[in-house]
C-alpha cells in the first residue's frame, strides 16, 4: 500500500513554538475563527479540551490561540507577546478548560464577542500543524482549512445550491466538496472549490441571494 506524502507532512509546519500541535495548529484553529467573524471583536475566550486543557501553559498554546485571532502566523515571532498586543488592543480574554465531548484531544471551541453578536468556532489540531474544523456557529462541519471555500447561511430557499452551482459551472470552476446542514429553517451551506474565485464572482454570490452570514476564505 502506498501512502502520499507531501513534505510539509514530513516536516512540519514553519512556526514559532515547541509543538506543531499545540501550536501551530492551535494558532490556525484560532486564526480560521477570526476570518469567520472578523475583525472588531472586544473578548476571546478559549475553551480548552483534552491535552490542550492540560498543556497549553507549558506548549504556548496559549499564545498561539490568542496570536492567532489577532492575525498572527504560525511563523510570526509577535506570538511570543500575543499578550501583550491584545492588552495593547484593549481585547480582554481567557483560557478555559472545558471537556467538549467525544472529540480529537487537542480541540478548542474559540467565542469572539463583539459589541451586538458573538462568533464560535470549535476546531481539531490533528498533527503537523493541520486542523480540522468541526462547528461554525453552531452548526456541525467537516473542513480542514486547505482549499478556497464560500460559507454562508440563510433562511430556508428555495434555489440556493442551483444559484451557487450555476454561477461556478458557467464561470468553469469544480466544486471539491459541498456540504449542507440544516437546523430547521436555517441552513448552512460549505462549499470547497479547486482554485481560487475572482471578485467578481464572489459579488455575483453575495448580492444575489439573501443571507444571514456570507464569507469567502481565499
Amino acid at each position: 500500500m502506498s501512502t502520499n506524502l507531501s513534505i510539509f507532512d514530513i516536516v512540519g509546519p514553519i512556526m514559532v513554538g515547541p509543538s506543531s500541535s499545540h501550536t501551530a495548529g492551535a494558532n490556525r484553529i484560532a486564526g480560521f475563527a477570526r476570518k469567520i467573524g472578523g475583525d472588531g471583536f472586544i473578548r476571546a475566550d478559549f475553551f480548552l479540551h483534552g491535552s490542550f486543557e492540560k498543556t497549553y501553559k507549558g506548549h504556548g498554546t496559549d499564545k498561539a490561540l490568542l496570536g492567532g485571532v489577532l492575525g498572527f502566523s504560525p511563523d510570526d515571532e509577535r506570538l511570543k507577546e500575543s499578550f501583550k498586543y491584545a492588552d495593547e488592543k484593549n481585547i480582554e480574554y481567557s483560557f478555559i478548560p472545558m471537556d467538549l465531548g467525544d472529540v480529537h484531544p487537542n480541540t478548542v471551541k474559540v467565542v469572539l464577542t463583539y459589541k451586538d453578536h458573538r462568533s464560535t468556532v470549535v476546531g481539531s489540531s490533528i498533527g503537523g500543524g493541520n486542523i480540522k474544523i468541526i462547528s461554525i456557529n453552531g452548526n456541525e462541519v467537516e473542513y480542514y482549512g486547505k482549499n478556497p471555500t464560500l460559507i454562508m447561511s440563510y433562511k430556508e430557499q428555495k434555489g440556493m445550491i442551483a444559484f451557487i452551482s450555476n454561477i461556478l459551472y458557467d464561470e468553469g470552476y469544480n466544486i471539491h466538496t459541498m456540504q449542507t446542514i440544516n437546523e430547521g429553517d436555517d441552513i448552512m451551506l460549505v462549499v470547497e472549490l479547486d482554485e481560487k474565485i475572482t471578485k467578481d464572482m464572489e459579488d455575483r454570490m453575495r448580492n444575489g441571494k439573501e443571507y444571514t452570514f456570507f464569507k469567502y476564505l481565499d
